[in-house]
């Protein structure tokens, strides 16, 4: 699936990966490939990514070429047409 990832200031992320899994506000769920649309409110934590990653992902951080994550104080999450975008604080 495609995934965007924006705050006010820029653009954090964009690419293709196979699950992201991130902090609800109603508790914590994985958004994999092909999900039903949905739109939810994030609250504090980390959003993890499953994909393919390069050390030069200057906004995430790496764990591993297949994981990386990003720390967020808040935001929204919209999946539709296996395209995810959240727009954090």
């Amino acid at each position: 699936m495609f995934l965007e990832i924006v705050s006010p200031e820029k653009t954090l992320f964009t690419g293709d990966v196979t699950s992201v899994h991130v902090p609800g506000s109603e508790g914590s769920f994985q958004i994999l490939n092909n999900h039903a649309p949905i739109v939810s409110t994030l609250k504090k934590g980390s959003i993890t990514l499953k994909g393919s990653f390069t050390e030069n992902q200057e906004n995430l951080n790496i764990h591993s070429n297949s994981e990386a994550s990003l720390d967020i104080q808040s935001g929204v999450i919209e999946m539709k047409k296996n395209k995810l975008i959240i727009l954090v604080d």
